[in-house]
């Protein structure tokens, strides 16, 4: 979920008013134009009198924000890292179910005081849970009474695939009691799908 914006674009020799979206991974604007800048691809970027210019190949953009143009500045110039994003803390109790990015459990094992663990165990903070197609979604329930009452499970599953969509993993999720909260890029290849236990019932 990224921060919004109301505010007045400069490019290419146009301007609009519309909505800017900071996103984790990407600076947006939709208004009578539209652009989308992975932060990857920013080659510049200068906060100055409320005015955040930003400059990457297809050319230069200047959002007028105000008093939040350096605050972006400074998360586009240092982003969160992977595990911040998905929530994961040196304390935490993880489990992990099916997931084989090497990079991701390299970061895991770098960050967490006691290991992961890959089978069911009560009381976990967070269950990492991939999912190839929506078939494997019906195991949410199962996995969710490894779940402490405020933890969270990620859903992590491929991108692009009809096997499995957002929609799938949302239905699913409230099928087995859960709600869907957030969701983050876990990969080139892969997203991730936040769920829950409502408030109300933990």
């Amino acid at each position: 979920m990224g921060q919004e914006a109301i505010c007045t674009v400069n490019f290419g020799g146009k301007t609009s008013q519309g909505k800017a979206r900071l996103e984790t991974e990407e600076l947006v604007f939709r208004g009578d134009f539209r652009i989308a800048v992975p932060f990857r691809r920013i080659r510049s970027l200068q906060a100055r009198d409320g005015s955040l210019k930003v400059r990457f190949p297809e050319g230069a953009a200047s959002f007028d924000l105000g008093p939040l143009a350096e605050k972006w500045a400074d998360k586009i110039k240092n982003p969160k890292s992977l595990l911040d994003k998905l929530g994961v803390k040196p304390e935490s109790r993880v489990v992990v179910l099916g997931v084989r990015d090497d990079a991701f459990l390299k970061q895991l094992k770098q960050r967490l005081k006691t290991p992961t663990a890959t089978g069911l165990a009560a009381g976990a903070d967070i269950i990492f849970f991939a999912a190839e197609s929506r078939e494997e979604l019906k195991q949410l329930a199962r996995v969710k009474k490894s779940l402490q009452p405020a933890g969270a499970i990620w859903v992590v599953r491929p991108k692009g695939t009809p096997a499995i969509k957002d929609v799938d993993v949302i239905a699913a999720g409230k099928a087995a009691g859960l709600v869907d909260v957030k969701v983050a890029a876990f990969s080139s290849t892969h997203t991730a799908e936040k769920l829950v236990i409502p408030v109300k019932l933990r």
